[in-house]
């Protein structure tokens, strides 16, 4: 049950996920586990190369690392426009859509950036600790009390000349169908003053869209992990829109809805995604 009436809630369920599609056998699964699995105790030593180190090279072995991760479990990276930050120094918020556990992956290898996530990732096994690393910002959506200092500290980060990242939808959804961009976090870049990027994040095996890495319903973690290691020919496409510039929108309201605009230009045009059950309403 929802903390309070504006908690993000997605109707995206278990039938929304697509399990019919080609797998690779067990053998791969298994040699894609342990691949994966090497990839991020590596990442302990890789963490502590970056603290020591600054600028190009740093974002250079972080991005090198979250590539050979996503390439460990059988996941292929089609990048789509430019990087984030068009100009290094000056901060700008990086807004995407939320399907899967990999979308973080997946940023991350285009351009390492700071992340706000739920606060359960914070307790995931290995891979927790490494997002902590990368000084994510965690967010309490159960408790509205604390969403301001959130703000106040994406601001901050953002006029120090750091790139943000937030999924607008508040929660994951399967890829069919997304979710209203939620305003409140827009307001950082409104009080910093800095562009926003709008991201769209898609998936697709085969070359065409598919549910199956989607992180919804009644699943662990676990339980999207196997299908991940499993699914056969999987790409994650990040599709890096133009800088939404200051001053276009007067309220994080009218922000929200015109990066979200601008994402579905995106949605809307591409290969459509197959829908193996119907949503609930």
């Amino acid at each position: 049950m929802s903390a309070h009436p504006w908690m993000p809630v997605s109707p995206c369920g278990d039938g929304c996920v697509d399990r019919s599609t080609p797998s690779v056998g067990a053998w791969r699964a298994a040699w894609r586990a342990v691949s994966a699995l090497t990839a991020l105790l590596c990442g302990a030593p890789v963490a502590a190369v970056a603290l020591l180190t600054r600028g190009r090279f740093r974002e250079a072995l972080l991005r090198g690392w979250f590539r050979v991760l996503l390439g460990a479990f059988g996941v292929r990276l089609r990048v789509v426009g430019p990087v984030f930050q068009a100009n290094p120094g000056r901060g700008v918020l990086v807004v995407s859509n939320h399907v899967s556990w990999l979308d973080e992956l997946a940023i991350d290898a285009v351009q390492p950036i700071r992340l706000v996530a739920k606060r359960d990732i914070r307790d995931w096994p290995v891979l927790g600790r490494l997002i902590t690393a990368a000084r994510t910002v965690y967010l309490d959506r159960e408790r509205l009390s604390l969403l301001p200092g959130t703000v106040a500290e994406l601001a901050a980060a953002l006029r120090g000349g750091a790139a943000v990242g937030i999924h607008a939808e508040g929660t994951t959804w399967c890829g069919t169908a997304s979710g209203r961009y939620r305003p409140a976090l827009f307001q950082a870049a409104l009080d910093a003053g800095v562009p926003v990027r709008p991201v769209v994040l898609r998936y697709l095996q085969g070359g065409t869209g598919t549910t199956r890495p989607a992180f919804v319903g009644s699943d662990t973690l676990l339980d999207s992990v196997r299908r991940v290691l499993r699914a056969r020919d999987l790409t994650v496409e990040v599709h890096v829109l133009d800088e939404v510039a200051p001053g276009r929108a007067a309220t994080r309201r009218e922000l929200a809805a015109l990066v979200q605009a601008e994402s579905e230009r995106v949605t809307l045009t591409a290969t459509p995604l197959p829908l193996p059950h119907p949503l609930p309403a």
